[in-house]
């Protein structure tokens, strides 16, 4: 795609995300993006609409306290020791442009994971030096700390449970890197983390250098409303408001800051629903292995899966003339023969699980 001679020269450089379809096709099953499968708490759309009735006319508060005075309390925390912004990932592009443009000195990732962290370091100018996970597709967490210690490094940025595998790393492996990078940042992304997931905020108090991003997408079902949070110690979360109030002093509008904040405080229907996916995804797991696919091991409201029998494209494209629509990654190469497969509902479930079943026995797809 050619730039205009208008635009600045780094324009040109950069390579964008591309975001998981969001296709219009009645009767779909969108297995795609990993949404949540059930709708908000009740208690935020009321919140939503109670805000949209009175005082839209003002400003939000540009602090967000209450909202972050909320989160707090769900984790035991002060308010000060958390960040929220419009969505994760603006929250995650804050955190690369704080904490890891350190000239000459490479970000340290996994090489599978979110493709965004490489489009942040296209845009801040960072430098990511990619570290291969190991034969299982797990993090290889003893090769990212000894490269920590070898030499320059600008910190570390990584999912867990990491994404598209699913697969997650104990705390004690957290703390390991942690440990070994002392002198840096380490950013740990935990979108699906409410899965199964062991969270690494309480290690807050206890490491100056730790940060860790949520978001209220996946396991609160509010990825339309874009809601992000990270916890770090304060001086962390001072450089994240700093660059905040530096581009955006109002990033969450007042429907999002009241719809937020009542889904952290209904905890009952946040255990439920999460609950339900997880039931979901093992029973999923079992019915996949059952059609003959390899499935790795998961932690997320996601599964990723290959058949060692049919070709990964070839069956994505075969379920979207079923009208159920998975994600298939064509590079790396590693993983091009897998499918990340998003829980549904029993019943979306049930409808993956069956067209898997015609296509594979020759009377589905193409």
């Amino acid at each position: 795609m050619s730039v205009s001679s208008l635009c600045s020269p780094v324009v040109a450089g950069l390579q964008p995300y591309v975001p998981g379809e969001q296709p219009r096709i009645p009767g779909l099953v969108k297995l795609n993006t990993n949404e949540n499968p059930y709708p908000p708490s009740p208690r935020a759309l009321a919140a939503i609409a109670q805000a949209a009735r009175e005082g839209l006319q003002l400003y939000p508060d540009p602090q967000s306290l209450a909202l972050r005075e909320a989160i707090a309390a769900r984790h035991g925390l002060d308010a000060g020791q958390v960040f929220v912004g419009n969505g994760s990932d603006e929250v995650l592009a804050h955190a690369f442009f704080a904490f890891f443009q350190h000239a000459g000195a490479p970000l340290l990732m996994p090489d599978i994971t979110y493709s965004f962290y490489r489009v942040y370091c296209g845009l801040w100018g960072i430098t990511a030096e990619l570290q291969p996970l190991d034969a299982g597709l797990g993090i290889d967490v003893d090769r990212l700390a000894a490269r920590s210690g070898q030499g320059a490094c600008a910190g570390i940025v990584l999912a867990n449970p990491n994404a598209p595998t699913g697969i997650g790393l104990p705390l004690a492996r957290i703390e390991q890197l942690l440990q070994a990078c002392p002198q840096r940042v380490v950013l740990v992304d935990e979108a699906y983390v409410d899965f199964g997931g062991e969270s690494a905020v309480g290690l807050v108090a206890r490491y100056p250098n730790l940060l860790v991003v949520h978001t209220l997408s996946k396991s609160r079902s509010l990825a339309g409303l874009r809601v992000g949070v990270a916890f770090g110690q304060r001086p962390l979360v001072d450089a994240l408001e700093r660059v905040k109030d530096s581009f955006n002093s109002y990033p969450l509008d007042r429907l999002a800051q009241a719809g937020a904040r009542a889904a952290y405080e209904d905890a009952a229907y946040f255990e439920q629903t999460c609950s339900a996916v997880v039931q979901s995804r093992e029973g999923l797991l079992l019915a996949l292995e059952d059609l003959g696919f390899a499935v790795l091991p998961s932690q997320a409201n996601f599964l990723f899966v290959r058949h060692p029998g049919h070709d990964a494209a070839t069956l994505a494209a075969q379920l979207r003339e079923c009208a159920v629509l998975v994600r298939h990654f064509a590079r790396p190469e590693r993983i091009a023969q897998y499918l990340r497969i998003s829980v549904g509902t029993p019943a979306q479930c049930d409808a993956l699980v069956q067209a898997l079943r015609a296509i594979l026995d020759g009377r589905g797809g193409a």
